[in-house]
């Protein structure tokens, strides 16, 4: 427990003194909410309607800009081999590192959602229900996104084969998510089904994730 807790220490040191974490993430998520109703016209009605799943969509990418980095440093410098190396396995190392990175970015965003979603006339009412949508589907972004960071840890300007190889597997996320923001106003049934899917996907990415990273990055190894 010591060495996990000194790993995520590490990283959340390195993601501070580095910079590139969370503040380059709600920037860039602040942009997008910002440019959405510039783009739509002055339309709040229309605004409210879509703000959930906008925010949702402003969330994924943020979180898919900064992800590429969760190995990419360790890698150019060694230690990511000196990890594969060492007695504690890969796959702990993997969830400490995805643990550091939702700290850093995943959750600053979620918990920023809501604010940002007074920009495009969020509705009091669905506050609550984004905000724990986001926070409980924002770890199976950051796993996810950190097998497609694994597989191009190795390779220059592996950016755009990162966003293609995760995106798809976004799409059930960002689907659940939506749906879960807008359950109290699509009726009270649809909320916890909809949560409640969020945690299997955050559970199942939790245990598969990391062995499928910690298999890419022995196959740079090797």
């Amino acid at each position: 427990m010591s060495a996990v807790l000194a790993l995520i220490r590490r990283d959340l040191l390195l993601s501070y003194r580095l910079g590139g974490g969370a503040g380059t993430a709600i920037g860039f998520f602040l942009v997008v909410v910002t440019l959405l109703p510039l783009g739509l016209g002055p339309d709040n009605a229309l605004l409210g309607r879509i703000a959930p799943g906008a925010i949702w969509v402003a969330l994924l990418l943020s979180v898919l800009l900064s992800v590429d980095r969760v190995f990419q440093s360790d890698y150019e410098d060694g230690s990511l081999e000196l990890m594969a190396l060492a007695p504690m396995s890969l796959e702990l190392v993997v969830i400490c590192k995805t643990a550091a990175h939702w700290l850093t970015t995943g959750l600053p965003l979620a918990l920023s959602a809501p604010l940002f979603g007074l920009l495009l006339n969020l509705a009091p009412e669905t506050m609550l229900p984004l905000v724990l949508s986001t926070v409980i589907g924002s770890p199976a972004l950051s796993f996810i996104g950190t097998v497609g960071a694994a597989l191009t840890v190795g390779i220059r300007r592996g950016g755009l084969l990162l966003s293609l190889l995760i995106l798809p597997l976004y799409v059930p996320i960002l689907i659940f998510g939506v749906s879960a923001a807008t359950g109290l106003n699509a009726g009270p049934d649809l909320l916890t089904p909809s949560l409640m899917v969020l945690v299997a996907l955050s559970l199942a990415s939790l245990v598969l994730c990391p062995i499928a990273a910690a298999a890419a990055i022995r196959s740079h190894f090797t």
